[in-house]
């Protein structure tokens, strides 16, 4: 006779990126395996892999397609299942700002930390009089390698194929042009046909696009100086 089935709470959180209420459910011990077995592996594809077929297998609510989620979604979802899977808390190791070497541990309950979003943000940047570029965000690929590949280096090289990928369109008023239909190599090129300005502007899109962020204050033992530290992004509360 086979043993009894055992349930699964299900739970609900609100996307950032649109405000709609999915519902998910925590890891399971199998997926949980795998995505040890991939993070120790430090193998990017395998990675991307074990965090897609856990997000599918997590998400109950159909339609999600979880390769067209921006990473800030990605980040948020990944957060909370993990939350109800192994704790409702993290302990995490803060340097204290004022001296900035004194390290010091802190709980952050999961509930506390949330999408912050920059009013100066868009993915529409305009680029002169006539043309507009639409960006869009960071693959759950690009999600996987800022997160959870050490090995992994900022070069200026990378830089560029993360903007690259993240062109969605080129457009003014009458016509098009739409990223899915160039190569990367042409996207490329086409990149290092702008002026300065027009590249901080689309920096800027990165640099304000929406992320997981938490303040906390801590107190220095050694000075007794309290501060404020911001930490943000995935890697912050689990790296």
């Amino acid at each position: 006779m086979p043993l009894p089935k055992i349930a699964t709470p299900t739970y609900e959180l609100v996307l950032p990126s649109t405000g709609k209420k999915i519902k998910y459910r925590p890891f399971l011990v199998k997926e949980e395996k795998i995505l040890i077995l991939a993070l120790e592996s430090e193998d990017q594809k395998q990675i991307t892999n074990a965090i897609k077929t856990t997000l599918k297998s997590c998400i109950q609510t159909r339609g999600i397609k979880v390769e067209e989620l921006p990473t800030f979604d990605i980040e948020y979802i990944f957060l909370n299942i993990r939350g109800k899977s192994v704790g409702e808390s993290i302990d995490v190791v803060v340097t204290c700002p004022d001296d900035d070497e004194t390290q010091v541990e802190h709980k952050i309950y999961i509930d506390e930390i949330q999408v912050e979003k920059s009013e100066e943000h868009t993915p529409d940047i305009k680029l002169d009089h006539i043309l507009t570029l639409r960006m869009k965000y960071p693959s759950l690929t690009q999600f996987v390698e800022n997160n959870f590949n050490p090995s992994s280096e900022d070069t200026l090289e990378a830089s560029m194929g993360i903007i690259a990928s993240c062109i969605d369109v080129v457009y003014n008023e009458d016509e098009s042009w739409a990223a899915a239909d160039c190569t990367k190599k042409e996207l490329n090129e086409w990149l290092e046909t702008l002026n300065t300005s027009q590249f901080k502007e689309i920096e800027k899109f990165f640099d304000t696009m929406p992320k997981l962020s938490h303040t906390v204050k801590v107190t220095n033992p050694k000075t007794k100086v309290e501060s404020e530290v911001t930490m943000e992004g995935l890697q912050s509360f689990f790296g």
